[in-house]
């Protein structure tokens, strides 16, 4: 097996034991990355849809209860207008400059007779220079990125500085959701997901990542690893199977949420909100995380890491349960029985 020695974290610093207790609000999230044009082809036409995993992650948060806000880049064109609408609707808060001269990027969508996609994309990455200043004027307790645009230049780069700049009392959760028809060689892209990984608390990785990043190696030992050397907590999603956490002391497996899937499409950010908020309310992210050290700091799970791993499956099978990127609401999760 490959020695996955991660980049370690040397230039944000580690979070003070001073770091203030929770406030009792609902904390600040800050997604970073693409907010693009889902294009989906079936055999009844061409239908376009809000999409982009960061953009979806955010909603599905915003959806769940959080305060969400989205550090992207659209278009001043009709898919952009659609997609600013969309996430308004739900209380998700763009920074800034979102909206800049380039068209809207897109992401066609072909599915298979079991509703899995894949995409051919039409797509420009960057961000404002004034969102890296957003971390220094606002108070974010979390900040979540990944995807497109954590690895496609030139936005990348301020991707990283945003993650590097993050105050050391907010936690970072990172999801590769590598689009490999937009990178390099898994040998060139390893080093840089590997830093991002290394930058993190949480990590949400799919087998099928893995499986592109390492060719021929087995996903859990790579996960295994990676929250060994990294990371406070490591998810690895692997479809109908369900998922496995890895931490530095043990693994908990929790299995898929049964439902007829429509399709797939944006199940996988669900996923990454259902984490992200079951984390959240468990009191296992922000305020320095140290919730979450003392969460896997044994080798059983804690009941709140166990529920919030539960949510995570649960908000991705609902979303498998209708067509396109549409996470549930927090009243729709509740309401499900599993």
């Amino acid at each position: 097996m490959t020695d996955h020695t991660l980049l370690p974290p040397a230039d944000r610093a580690a979070p003070s034991p001073a770091a203030p207790a929770p406030t009792g609000r609902a904390p600040a999230v800050l997604v970073v990355g693409e907010a693009l044009a889902d294009v989906l082809d079936t055999p009844d036409g061409r239908r376009a849809h809000p999409g982009g995993s960061p953009a979806n992650t955010a909603l599905g948060l915003a959806r769940l209860g959080h305060q969400a806000h989205l550090a992207t880049r659209l278009g001043d064109d009709a898919y952009g207008s659609m997609i600013r609408d969309h996430l308004a609707r739900d209380g998700v808060t763009l920074t800034p400059d979102a909206v800049g001269d380039r068209p809207t990027s897109t992401a066609t969508a072909v599915l298979d007779d079991e509703g899995r996609a894949t995409y051919t994309f039409d797509i420009f990455w960057d961000l404002s220079p004034t969102v890296t200043e957003l971390i220094g004027e606002q108070s974010f307790e979390h900040l979540h990125a990944g995807s497109v645009a954590a690895l496609l230049e030139p936005g990348a780069a301020r991707v990283l500085a945003l993650v590097r700049g993050a105050p050391t009392a907010a936690t970072i959760s990172y999801d590769p959701n590598l689009r490999p028809a937009l990178l390099a060689a898994p040998g060139r892209e390893r080093p840089r997901v590997e830093r991002l990984v290394a930058l993190s608390d949480v990590v949400k990785v799919s087998d099928e990542d893995l499986d592109w990043l390492y060719p021929g190696e087995d996903a859990q030992e790579i996960a295994a690893a990676w929250a060994r050397r990294g990371p406070a907590l490591v998810v690895l999603t692997r479809g109908t199977l369900g998922a496995s956490a890895h931490w530095r002391h043990g693994r908990h497996d929790v299995a898929a949420a049964p439902v007829e899937v429509a399709d797939t499409i944006g199940a996988g950010d669900a996923f990454m909100s259902g984490l992200i908020s079951g984390l959240l309310e468990g009191g296992l992210l922000g305020a320095g995380r140290f919730g979450l050290v003392g969460a896997t700091s044994t080798e059983q799970p804690s009941p709140a890491l166990v529920a919030a791993l539960e949510r995570a499956a649960r908000t991705a099978a609902l979303t498998c349960a209708r067509h396109g990127a549409d996470p549930p609401t927090r009243a729709e999760l509740a309401a499900f029985d599993l």
